[in-house]
């Protein structure tokens, strides 16, 4: 690849790229997606095994606002890869980001799926097969309508920024967010996936696809964060 092919490749969307070129841009974003799940996995089931689940409860049981710090958290985490996936040309440090979110994920997840898991033993199976089909359905929509959903980002912005209001304003004043809040957020993450996708279609330059596979990561994490807190409401 020439110095001008380099330059291109950082600063042209894929869009804008060869038919072949957009197809391996998206194909090696997908595998490094396809990854993030399975080390995540694999991460989670040793925390498991392990009891560094059990151990990172308990640490969180000490502190009374300790699953609203989690939760928050989980946000700011978030929020953290949508930064670095954007912003980062670097492959080291978008491989490094992408592993440190992938343990930072595990460690906020241990605790929830610690309990899931000890209240019913499909829980976690049904909120895993419920993301997926979901974050299917969500991609279709995008590959075959083509629809650019970048329009979205502004409102995405504002659902995050008022979950973590709600969630600041539960640990003040002691009051509980609900299923109705796991609901509206499992609809901010549905919309995220919808603006991930698309902007994996028209808006990634091709060298970005570790950023872009960070950045799906998350919000796949954040439909299965609060589709298996619905589920496990519901077995209360």
């Amino acid at each position: 690849m020439s110095y001008e092919d380099v330059n291109d490749a950082y600063r042209t969307p894929v869009s804008r790229v060869s038919v072949d070129r957009r197809s391996a841009f998206i194909t090696k974003t997908y595998n490094h997606l396809l990854a993030s799940i399975v080390a995540f996995t694999l991460i989670s089931v040793y925390f498991y095994q392990s009891g560094i689940s059990h151990k990172i409860l308990n640490f969180i049981s000490q502190f009374g606002y300790g699953w609203m710090v989690l939760f928050g958290g989980f946000i700011a985490a978030s929020w953290i890869a949508t930064h670095l996936a954007h912003s980062s040309q670097s492959k080291v440090t978008q491989y490094s980001s992408l592993i440190g979110f992938i343990i930072a994920e595990a460690i906020i997840f241990a605790p929830m799926l610690l309990i899931a898991s000890a209240m019913a033993g499909d829980i976690i199976q049904s909120a895993a097969v419920v993301t997926l089909v979901g974050f299917g359905i969500l991609t279709a929509i995008v590959f075959f309508t083509r629809k650019d959903f970048s329009f979205m980002r502004g409102m995405l912005m504002w659902g995050g920024g008022l979950a973590l209001l709600a969630i600041v304003a539960s640990m003040i004043f002691g009051f509980h967010l609900g299923t109705w809040f796991s609901v509206a957020m499992v609809g901010l993450a549905g919309a995220a996936i919808l603006y991930d996708t698309s902007n994996v279609l028209h808006h990634y330059p091709e060298d970005r696809y570790v950023g872009a596979a960070l950045q799906l990561f998350a919000s796949v994490a954040m439909m299965f964060w609060y589709i298996l807190r619905i589920f496990m409401s519901s077995n209360d």
